[in-house]
């Protein structure tokens, strides 16, 4: 199983935001972006942040997939 971000860059053109808009609402690092951007693990601090900045819960912004399906996409 892989954690996929997918859900987080839906979420944001659905508010019409950017990354660097998320970056700056959340108090984030680049650095930090760009590990979401790549499905890299990332502090469960910076997913808090990222759900309290936009008003939503965990499962809004990921989910597991199977690595099998991550690779058929």
């Amino acid at each position: 199983m892989q954690i996929s971000y997918k859900k987080l860059w839906k979420l944001l053109i659905d508010k019409d935001m950017l990354k660097k808009d998320l970056a700056s609402k959340a108090e984030i690092s680049s650095t930090s972006i760009a590990k979401l951007s790549k499905n890299e693990n990332v502090n469960t601090e910076i997913l808090r942040k990222i759900c309290t900045a936009l008003d939503c819960d965990i499962s809004d912004i990921m989910e597991m997939i199977d690595e099998t399906e991550g690779e058929k996409r």
